[in-house]
């Protein structure tokens, strides 16, 4: 079981990403609004994997990778987006993150994307 830190400024979305890595028997231990909170919360809760919008107020996703990146490299961020532009996935990439998961969400494409850092983690 993993824990997560779900960031997306939209509810709608934090609650269905939670409730889908909840049922596959992992523990949601925060969300965040924004950019600059899942950083904050990033350091306060330190979880496994942080599943991260691109698109945020006060702080933009790819920007916020940036911060947490630069003090812990070892974190495991996976960016989620309704932009699949390939330029955007390349940035995020770049920038530090894992994987890029396309919204609407598919359970499926989560579920397999956090199965490849699960096994990484517990080898």
């Amino acid at each position: 079981m993993l824990q997560i830190l779900i960031a997306d400024d939209s509810i709608f979305m934090r609650r269905l990403l939670s409730r889908i890595l909840e049922q596959a028997g992992h523990n949601v231990l925060g969300e965040a609004a924004n950019g600059l909170e899942a950083v904050h919360k990033y350091f306060e809760l330190r979880p496994h994997l942080v599943m991260m919008d691109i698109t945020m107020p006060i702080l933009n996703g790819i920007d916020a990778v940036k911060l947490i990146k630069s003090k812990d490299s070892t974190a495991t961020i996976i960016m989620c987006s309704s932009m699949g532009q390939a330029a955007m996935v390349r940035k995020a990439i770049l920038c530090g993150a894992k994987d890029f998961i396309v919204k609407p969400f598919d359970t499926e494409r989560i579920i397999k994307a956090i199965g490849k850092f699960y096994n990484v983690q517990h080898e």
